[in-house]
């Protein structure tokens, strides 16, 4: 059955990173953040909060600094001006000690198995592969994985290579997740459903998630919030809040009156952001 607006939603609204949920602790603070590679303005000016156990996503157009803002937190880059604080810590070396990066690509390891590839924290943490792999074994089970973890990565198919490279994210024990477009490159039918089994898994851990979509759909299905940058240099011009609550059922989510009417005003958001 379709659910139906109890009231009118509100308009897409200018932010700040101040505009956070009072009531969450900042797991991630962006204030006032610019970045340049030489003469290329990438982001300009950008405010953003995730609170703890916060999911945000982040929607704009090709090339708009998305990315580059995910590097930035997870203190692989340095800003040009402004803060980034993970965790109340703004030293590059404190925010990646806090961050797990999933990058666009899977990039396991070709000649590790499922489970040494998923293993990969534990194991640059000083664990024994034994203890590696049995840190590793209960997520395999819990996330459909059971069975395959011995298979090499070539064996696997691409929704299951994605399944294996989020474990090795949420293996390697940060408090936050950094997600870059983690879909990207699989087909429709996939692709839905690992956001379905998505949702399921980031509700099973408690973890802060920033993530990186050009998917409206995607980011409203499975945050909590979503900021809509305008073109490169980036700026945060709206921000929605997802209007069902993360892990429900992906069909009917997506199928309801109200979570159309935000997908809209996220889309008038980008474009006009464009303009």
């Amino acid at each position: 059955m379709r659910r139906t607006a109890e009231a009118p939603a509100e308009e897409p609204r200018t932010v700040s990173g101040h505009d956070r949920p009072p009531d969450r602790a900042t797991t991630v603070e962006v204030v006032g953040v610019g970045h340049a590679f030489g003469a290329l303005a990438v982001i300009d000016r950008l405010d953003l909060g995730v609170g703890a156990g916060e999911v945000v996503g982040l929607v704009g157009p090709s090339g708009c600094g998305k990315s580059t803002l995910l590097e930035l937190v997870a203190g692989l880059l340095e800003p040009d001006g402004g803060s980034v604080r993970v965790g109340g810590q703004g030293a590059a070396p404190e925010r990646l000690a806090r961050c797990a990066y999933m990058p666009q690509r899977d990039l396991l390891l070709p000649w590790l198995s499922a489970i040494d590839n998923a293993a990969l924290g534990p194991r640059n943490r000083g664990a024994s592969r034994a203890d590696a792999r049995r840190a590793a074994a209960p997520l395999f089970e819990r996330f459909g994985l059971g069975g395959f973890e011995r298979s090499r990565p070539s064996e696997l198919s691409g929704g299951m290579r994605q399944r294996v490279a989020f474990l090795r994210t949420l293996l390697a024990g940060k408090p936050v997740l950094l997600l870059d477009e983690p879909f990207a490159s699989l087909d429709a039918i996939t692709r839905a459903e690992m956001q379905e089994w998505l949702a399921a898994a980031i509700a099973a851990q408690a973890r802060s998630v920033l993530m990186v979509s050009h998917d409206v759909e995607e980011v409203l299905y499975l945050c909590d919030r979503v900021v809509v940058l305008s073109p490169r240099p980036a700026r945060a011009v709206a921000e929605l809040r997802a209007p069902a609550p993360r892990a429900r059922p992906r069909d009917e989510t997506v199928a309801a009156t109200d979570f159309g009417a935000v997908r809209e005003r996220a889309l008038r958001a980008l474009r006009e952001g464009a303009r």
